[in-house]
C-alpha cells in the first residue's frame, strides 16, 4: 500500500538490501548508453552536416592525443588504428555505462547523471570540431535526451519489477511487472542495435558513392609500367598498386561523403584573383596524368605504408598562375572538409614537377576514401604537407603565418621524402635453404630518383643489387639479388643511394618530426 506522502516508486531510495538485481540494473546502463548512441549515429546521418557524438569524441580524442602514443598507435597498428581507437572507446564507454547503471540500484540518480554527462561529453566534443556550426549540437542533445528518457523508464520498470508484494496487490502483479521489464530491456536493445545500424548505413550510403559512379572513368591507368618495372616475381609488390590495396592513413573517423555537384574549391589569400570553382568546372579543364607514389611520414624503417598509383588530375601551378601568387606567398594553406589542414611549399607545386589536384586514380574517380571529388598530390613530399583529402579551401598564406594541424603538433615544416630501401623477401626471421637465396625489395627517393641499391650480409661486403627499369624519379624503384648464405643466422641490410649522390644514413630514427631513415635490417635463418 502506499499513500500521497511517499515518493514515487522510481526515485525513492529502497530500503537497504532491496536494490535492483547487479545484472538488471548493469543493463540498463548499458542500454541507455546504448540507445543514446545509436539515436545519435541516426539523426547524425540525417543531419547536415553529420554529427555523430560517438565519433566527435573519437574525433577530439585524436585532436588531444600526445604525439608518442600516436606514433605508438600507427607503427602497432597501422592502417587499422581507427579501427582499435573505436573499439577501445566503446569498451570503456560500455564499462562506464555498466558501472552508471550498478551505482543506480538503490536510486535513478547516479546512472541518470552519468548518462546526462556523456552526452554532454559528446556536444562538448562536437562543439570542438574545425567546422562547427550550431547544427552540430543537435545528435549530441537528441542522443543526450534519448539516453536520459531510457535509463528514467527501465530503472522505473525494474524498480517495479523487485519491489516486495503488498499482500493486498493481484497476485498476477509481479509476474506482470517483471514481463514489462523484459519487454522494455528487449526493446531498447532493439532500438540501441535498429537506430545505430540504420545510422552507420546512411551514414556511408551518401549520395557521393553515386555521384562517383556518375563520373565514370577517367584517363589515367593509360601509363603503362615500363617492362621489368617490378621483381613481383622475386618478391617485390607490382609496380602499380590496385586502388583497394593502396595504403591509407590519415585522421577521418568518418569519410567525408561529398558529391560532385556540392564540391566546390576556393583558391585565396595572397592573390591577384580570388578563384572559385566546381567539380564540373576542374573536370573540363586540361588534365595530366602521371605515376606518382605516396609515403606516409609515420612509415618506419622497412614499413609498408607506401603505394604507387597512376593520378589524373589538374596542374596546380596552372590554377596558381592564374589566382596570380603575390611576392612572399610561400606557403598553400589547404583544408579539408572535415577540417584537416595541410601546409605546401608553393615551390613545390610551381616548379614543374607533376604537382596537381587529382581526380582520378588508376583510371577511376578517386575512391571516396582517398578524397573523391578531389585531393592534392605532390610528388615528392610526405603527405601531411601535401595530400591534403577532401580539398575544398586553398589560400595563399606563409610559413609564418599559419601552422597545419601536424605542424602544431611538433611535426616538420618542411618535408621532402627521404631516401629509403626496404627488403622484402626474405621477411625477417624467415628460414632459408641455405645457399643462394634470392633478396627482392623495393626502395624510393620521390622527385630525385634511386641510382643504387647494396645489400650486404653479416656486415660483411657491399652488393650492388640489380635495378628494375626506372619509370619516373616519382616513383618507387624495385631491387634484387642473390646472397650466398651458409647454414645458420644472418643479418641481411639495405641501403639506397639516390640520383643527387646521396646515401641513406645507417643509424635508424624516429618518424617524428619528418619521416625515418636508416638502414632496414632482417635476421633470417639458413638450413
Amino acid at each position: 500500500m502506499t499513500t500521497d506522502l511517499d515518493p514515487p516508486p522510481d526515485t525513492a531510495p529502497a530500503p537497504a538490501g532491496s536494490g535492483l538485481q547487479r545484472a538488471v540494473a548493469a543493463a540498463i546502463g548499458l542500454l541507455a548508453v546504448g540507445v543514446a548512441l545509436g539515436v545519435g549515429d541516426l539523426v547524425a546521418a540525417l543531419a547536415a552536416p553529420p554529427s555523430s557524438p560517438f565519433l566527435a569524441v573519437g574525433n577530439q580524442f585524436i585532436r588531444l592525443t600526445p604525439e608518442p602514443l600516436k606514433e605508438f598507435a600507427t607503427s602497432t597498428f597501422g592502417v587499422h588504428d581507427k579501427q582499435v581507437l573505436l573499439a577501445g572507446m566503446a569498451v570503456v564507454i560500455a564499462v562506464v555505462a555498466a558501472l552508471g547503471g550498478l551505482l543506480s540500484r538503490r536510486s535513478l540518480v547516479p546512472g541518470l547523471a552519468l548518462v546526462v554527462v556523456l552526452g554532454l561529453v559528446g556536444a562538448t566534443c562536437a562543439a570542438a570540431a574545425p567546422t562547427f556550426t550550431a547544427a552540430y549540437l543537435i545528435a549530441p542533445l537528441v542522443a543526450l535526451l534519448a539516453g536520459a528518457a531510457s535509463f528514467v523508464v527501465l530503472h522505473h520498470l525494474a524498480r517495479r519489477a523487485e519491489a516486495p508484494q503488498d499482500p493486498d496487490d493481484d497476485p498476477a502483479a509481479p509476474r506482470e511487472a517483471r514481463r514489462r521489464l523484459v519487454l522494455g530491456l528487449v526493446a531498447a536493445l532493439a532500438g540501441a542495435g535498429v537506430t545505430g545500424f540504420l545510422g552507420r548505413t546512411l551514414a556511408t550510403a551518401d549520395a557521393a558513392e553515386a555521384s562517383r559512379d556518375a563520373v565514370g572513368p577517367l584517363p589515367g591507368g593509360n601509363v603503362p609500367p615500363p617492362p621489368a618495372a617490378d621483381f613481383a616475381a622475386s618478391g617485390t609488390p607490382p609496380w602499380l598498386t590496385p586502388n583497394a590495396d593502396f595504403y591509407r592513413i590519415d585522421t577521418a573517423l568518418q569519410v567525408p561523403q561529398i558529391s560532385t555537384g556540392e564540391y566546390s574549391l576556393r583558391i585565396h589569400g595572397l592573390v591577384d584573383r580570388e578563384i572559385v570553382l566546381s567539380y564540373d568546372q576542374l573536370r573540363r579543364r586540361a588534365l595530366v596524368e602521371a605515376p606518382i607514389t605516396m609515403c606516409c611520414v609515420s612509415n618506419d624503417v622497412g614499413g609498408d605504408l607506401i603505394s604507387n598509383a597512376v593520378f589524373v588530375g589538374v596542374p596546380l601551378r596552372t590554377l596558381l598562375a592564374e589566382a596570380g601568387v603575390r611576392a612572399g606567398a610561400n606557403q598553400i594553406a589547404s583544408t579539408s572538409a572535415d577540417g584537416f589542414t595541410t601546409g605546401t611549399p608553393v615551390a613545390a607545386c610551381t616548379d614543374g614537377r607533376n604537382a596537381m589536384l587529382a581526380l582520378g586514380m588508376n583510371g577511376q574517380p578517386l575512391p571516396i576514401e582517398h578524397g573523391f571529388p578531389v585531393r592534392m598530390v605532390v610528388p615528392g613530399l610526405y603527405g601531411y604537407v601535401s595530400g591534403c583529402k577532401w580539398i575544398t579551401d586553398m589560400e595563399l598564406t606563409t610559413f609564418d603565418a599559419f601552422q597545419s594541424y601536424w605542424q602544431e603538433r611538433g611535426w616538420a615544416q618542411q618535408a621532402p621524402v627521404k631516401t629509403q630501401s626496404r627488403i622484402d623477401v626474405p621477411r625477417a626471421d624467415a628460414t632459408v635453404p641455405a645457399g643462394r637465396v634470392t633478396v627482392a625489395g623495393t626502395s624510393w627517393a620521390q622527385h630525385r630518383g634511386v641510382a643504387r641499391v647494396e645489400v650486404r650480409a653479416d656486415g660483411g661486403p657491399w652488393q650492388t643489387a640489380e635495378l628494375a627499369a626506372d619509370a619516373s624519379i616519382d616513383t618507387w624503384r624495385m631491387w634484387r639479388t642473390v646472397l650466398t648464405l651458409a647454414a645458420g643466422r644472418h643479418s641481411l641490410q639495405v641501403r639506397a643511394t639516390d640520383a643527387t649522390g646521396a646515401t641513406q644514413p645507417e643509424p635508424v630514427t624516429l618518424t617524428i618530426p619528418d619521416g625515418a631513415t636508416g638502414w632496414h635490417t632482417v635476421t633470417v635463418t639458413a638450413r
